[in-house]
């Protein structure tokens, strides 16, 4: 475990045309990326695929396109401009199924960049903060180049990777990358209130990471027995697990425990997670599996979206045409959520943008991506109210969505939905 090497020497193992994978978010191995992008001349046709990255991309830097080729399942705001501009791609996956991309041979993975804390006793190295995917492409790929920090927490569940895995392995002690929490905004406390009002006690909780999921975590406080089942969490789960809020007591799967796939925030996130029992950090497949979201009780899914129109379609990866984000687990516990018994599908959003436009539309933008159905929404919620959709007409969709609009914006969406459905209070 001492023949540790440089970054430089250790990204030699890929080739030309190779397929590589690099673990993201908070473990997004800057240091070997860097290194890589340092070999755009002797390289060409290198093929990455991720989800979405934190921190300098350069090897989708212009002057790097003919040597590489980013392959996004979710777009980081350092990826946009690439894939607007055609230097990378976007590959729309649930993801509950990403990791079949490397297990059926879809993506077939010739070297696994990863990010991960140093072995423990028994040789063992762990994924961290980030197991989702990347588990998958650990066990798949030809080749596994490690980047070992010490700041880098052990966690357990699906984590775990053995040293003898590792091909070549880079030492450096770094922050981890992250967000540090911010103070609500007042709109995003009153959809937080909104959202927090739809959750009962018992309830097993799916949340984010943003303004909005921070206010409903922070309404949260006189609930009991909540569960976490998550894709991914941050900072706003702390208080309510040292308070016993979150307890995981009337959890079906992994009862007492919280579970997630990745994780991003502050250090004091990671150190809250670090060597902690109550988390079980899993991979994609099995945290996003529909069959065991809707297992644990009164799930409570909260996600978010760019826009919704007056019948209930969500657009959450694009801005009409433009690509911003990606499908990700949206759907995944949407479904969940709405097949458990007692839970609750939310999408929650400001009623209106920064700049003033409606959030709720008479039609999605040209192009946009529908990434959950009018069928599947139950509740929309803004800072004006809760609108619950689940076995209503389009017209009383309509109506629904139109109350808790931006009173700015009511006016038009009613003389849109009457153009539409002709009578909006039938």
């Amino acid at each position: 475990m001492q023949n540790f090497t440089s970054a430089e020497e250790a990204v030699k193992l890929i080739k030309s045309n190779d397929k590589v994978f690099i673990q993201a978010a908070a473990a997004t191995p800057t240091p070997l990326i860097e290194a890589l992008a340092a070999r755009k001349d002797e390289l060409r046709g290198v093929q990455t695929i991720h989800l979405h990255m934190e921190g300098p991309m350069p090897i989708a830097d212009p002057d790097c396109h003919e040597a590489f080729h980013p392959n996004a399942l979710f777009i980081g705001s350092n990826l946009r401009q690439a894939v607007a501009e055609g230097r990378a791609s976007y590959i729309p996956v649930f993801l509950s199924e990403a990791p079949l991309l490397f297990r059926r041979g879809i993506w077939p993975l010739d070297v696994a960049l990863v990010h991960v804390s140093p072995p423990d006793l028994h040789g063992y190295c762990s994924l961290g903060v980030s197991v989702d995917v990347t588990k998958a492409a650990v066990e798949t790929a030809r080749y596994v180049i490690g980047m070992v920090n010490p700041l880098m927490p052990r966690t357990h569940g699906d984590a775990q990777v053995h040293v003898s895995r590792f091909s070549a392995l880079y030492y450096e002690e770094r922050p981890l990358l992250g967000h540090e929490p911010k103070q609500p905004t007042d709109i995003e406390m009153a959809i937080g209130r909104n959202v927090a009002s739809l959750v009962e006690d018992g309830a097993t909780l799916q949340v984010g990471i943003g303004g909005i999921p921070n206010a409903t975590l922070s309404c949260l406080t006189n609930h009991k027995d909540l569960g976490l089942h998550t894709e991914m969490f941050s900072d706003g789960v702390i208080d309510l697990v040292q308070k016993g809020v979150i307890n995981g007591c009337m959890k079906k799967k992994y009862r007492g425990r919280m579970v997630s796939t990745f994780l991003i925030g502050s250090r004091r996130l990671y150190d809250f997670v670090h060597d902690n029992p109550m988390l079980a950090m899993l991979e994609a497949n099995y945290t996003n599996d529909t069959s065991v979201i809707r297992s644990n009780p009164k799930v409570t899914a909260i996600n978010s979206a760019i826009e919704i129109d007056l019948t209930g379609q969500v657009s959450a990866d694009s801005i009409g045409t433009r690509l911003y984000s990606g499908v990700g687990g949206q759907m995944d516990f949407i479904r969940g959520a709405s097949l458990s018994e007692g839970g609750k599908a939310i999408i929650a959003l400001p009623s209106a943008t920064t700049r003033g436009e409606s959030k709720i539309v008479p039609l999605l933008k040209q192009g946009a991506g529908v990434v959950t159905t009018r069928a599947h929404v139950n509740y929309v919620v803004t800072e004006y109210g809760v609108a619950y959709l689940f076995g209503q007409s389009l017209r009383q969709r309509a109506r629904a969505l139109i109350n808790i609009a931006h009173p700015d914006h009511r006016e038009e969406l009613e003389r849109a939905a009457f153009d539409r459905f002709k009578n909006i209070n039938a």
